[in-house]
């Protein structure tokens, strides 16, 4: 199951049901099944609290996955700071719904192993956001 909350932010609009079907999408693309996945959105200082507090990072950062997963059973809670997801539209001039999507889905192929910190990582992890987001611009609303 995947659900949607706040922590101290206004609810981003997008359809939630759609979206879900998305995701889902996505993980059996990667040999992945959903199990429960809980998505938090909130603001730029609770994002930099969980990585203080968790990760023991001093810093702001757009989402941090907690990953829970088992087999091919993908499973987390992911923060995402809504302030971020705003801040890096506007530098990357970029429409914010597609930088929540990219963030959205990032989280997801984190679960689904895909890294972004080794050497060439990024580019992979990027190439995969990039498929991701065609298609949910190609899938049928549900």
């Amino acid at each position: 199951m995947i659900t949607y909350h706040t922590d101290d932010v206004k609810m981003p609009v997008f359809p939630k049901r759609k979206t879900s079907a998305w995701i889902k999408q996505v993980a059996a693309l990667h040999g992945r099944t959903v199990g429960d996945i809980a998505y938090i959105f909130c603001s730029d200082e609770k994002i930099l609290d969980v990585n203080r507090t968790y990760l023991e990072h001093d810093y702001y950062t757009d989402i941090i996955t907690f990953d829970y997963s088992e087999g091919n059973i993908i499973s987390g809670d992911l923060f995402i700071s809504l302030d971020t997801v705003r801040t890096n539209a506007e530098k990357f001039a970029v429409a914010y719904d597609s930088e929540l999507y990219r963030v959205i889905i990032h989280g997801v192929l984190h679960l689904c192993g895909i890294d972004d910190k080794a050497p060439g990582a990024r580019a992979v992890m990027e190439r995969y956001e990039n498929e991701a987001l065609r298609l949910l611009d190609t899938s049928p609303a549900t």
